[in-house]
């Protein structure tokens, strides 16, 4: 059973967090969260965990984006100026 549930919440959560960013609600996966509660706690929580993890990943996700670019950004300078005759 908890399979299933915890496959639902993931769902879910994905789901859930795209309609965030749609909406701009940074909110809507706690009022989602708390409707779920209402009738099942353990579903609750498999959600909560889901949307924490996605949205840990996607902002690592960024982070490594980021450090990708400045680091090939560098490397592209560095390149620039040994090729300049001096």
């Amino acid at each position: 059973m908890s399979n299933i549930v915890d496959e639902l919440a993931d769902k879910l959560a994905k789901d859930v967090i795209a309609a965030a960013e749609e909406l701009d609600d940074d909110l809507l996966p706690n009022r989602v969260a708390e409707v779920i509660g209402a009738s099942s706690p353990s579903t609750e929580e498999a959600f909560r965990t889901a949307v924490r993890v996605r949205m840990a990943e996607a902002r690592a996700r960024r982070f490594l984006a980021e450090q990708l670019a400045k680091g090939r950004a560098a490397r592209q300078g560095d390149s620039e100026q040994t090729a300049k005759p001096v």
